[in-house]
């Protein structure tokens, strides 16, 4: 019952809810972002989804738009400036996602929406984690968060969809607050402590040529 309909209504009520609540907050934050890194506030990118299919996440904006002498973006180390490396470790600058929520593409609690790029890569196993509604949060993120090795952290989304349920949902999102105000396994900069998925798998021999849309 929960999954065929339960969490969708959940998601909703809650979503609707944080959004009432924390109005005063994102209109802060926005205004912040906007003076000290200039527009556009929102950060917007493709991300897969439920079966695979692409959507467009919502963040605030981190980073600015530094480029080197060619016209090319600076790596993400370079342009992450200070403000934006405290919204991400505060995790300030995923209250957007909240929307995502409300239209039905993301869940509160789920597998981490990661990049298109990353499609290829998984194998026929840890394509069951698209199966679920990419979350904000997710038993990956309670279980270690950037801390977690890339197979450690598949494979907790992939459990997180079998064993999905209203008690382990209200788990996790209790552990989501207190790693949250503890500020653990938090990186602002990911990619300066692990490589990036694809790169990781293209380095173990890991490909599938799997199209990018659709599981």
């Amino acid at each position: 019952m929960y999954k065929r309909g339960g969490k969708r209504a959940f998601d909703l009520l809650l979503a609707a809810l944080a959004l009432v609540i924390l109005m005063p907050v994102i209109g802060i934050i926005s205004v912040l972002v906007r003076v000290k890194l200039g527009s556009p506030v929102l950060f917007r990118q493709q991300r897969p989804g439920l079966h695979g299919r692409p959507f467009a996440i919502y963040k605030f904006r981190t980073m600015f738009e530094a480029r080197d002498a060619q016209g090319n973006l600076l790596p993400d180390k370079d342009r992450l400036s200070p403000f934006g490396r405290f919204l991400r470790s505060t995790s300030l600058d995923e209250l957007p996602e909240l929307w995502n929520v409300f239209r039905g593409d993301m869940s509160l609690v789920g597998p981490r929406p990661l990049l298109i790029r990353y499609m290829p890569y998984f194998t026929a196993d840890e394509r069951l984690r698209f199966q679920a509604r990419p979350g904000i949060t997710g038993l990956a993120q309670v279980s270690g968060r950037n801390d977690l090795d890339w197979d450690a952290r598949v494979a907790a989304d992939v459990r997180y969809v079998q064993d999905c349920s209203l008690s382990l949902d209200l788990r996790i999102l209790f552990l989501t607050i207190v790693h949250t105000v503890m500020r653990r396994g938090v990186q602002a900069d990911p990619s300066a402590v692990m490589l990036d998925f694809d790169e990781e798998r293209r380095q173990r021999g890991t490909y599938t040529g799997r199209e990018t849309e659709g599981v």
